[in-house]
């Protein structure tokens, strides 16, 4: 019997989840599914340009691991780009990492970040806005003060990340 599978490490969840060509309807269109996890090691490596070794750790895999799950994302990014096919990103098994924010009091604190947005991200202590260096971008404006949920600042310490 195979050993269940680990939870691999996401730190960033994309906010468009479905792509497909242009001009053909999607009733028409086969879809390849793309799980959380290979997106984020697309992210990491492709993206990020980190080492296989720095991205298994990011997510909490072995090194082998990684060059699995990364390789099948790309067959399935290939075959979709190549044989005309939708890409749904959705599903897999992963567990959300949480961003460490700093306000200006220097007060220090986590936020699960999927559910990142409204007030969450306030100073618990003193309610301050983190400082702009702490916080996300949004992918859509490159505005801090992320909109669209989405971590894209490089600057962002995420929990357990080494330095």
């Amino acid at each position: 019997m195979a050993r269940p599978t680990k939870c691999r490490r996401v730190a960033f969840i994309p906010g468009v989840e479905y792509f497909k060509p242009a001009g053909i309807p999607i009733r028409f269109l086969a879809e390849v599914c793309i799980s959380l996890e290979e997106a984020e090691s697309i992210r990491l490596k492709d993206i990020e340009g980190l080492e296989q070794k720095l991205c298994a750790e990011k997510m909490g895999v072995s090194r082998p691991t990684f060059q699995r799950v990364l390789s099948l994302a790309r067959k399935k990014i290939a075959d979709a780009l190549l044989n005309g096919k939708a890409i749904r990103i959705a599903g897999g098994n992963y567990e959300a990492v949480s961003i460490h924010l700093v306000c200006s009091n220097s007060h220090e604190w986590d936020v699960n970040w999927p559910a990142f947005s409204g007030t969450e991200y306030l100073c618990p202590k003193c309610k301050m806005p983190p400082l702009d260096s702490s916080l996300p971008r949004c992918w859509k404006s490159d505005r801090r003060r992320c909109c669209h949920n989405q971590i894209e600042n490089r600057k962002i310490k995420i929990k357990g990340e080494k330095e």
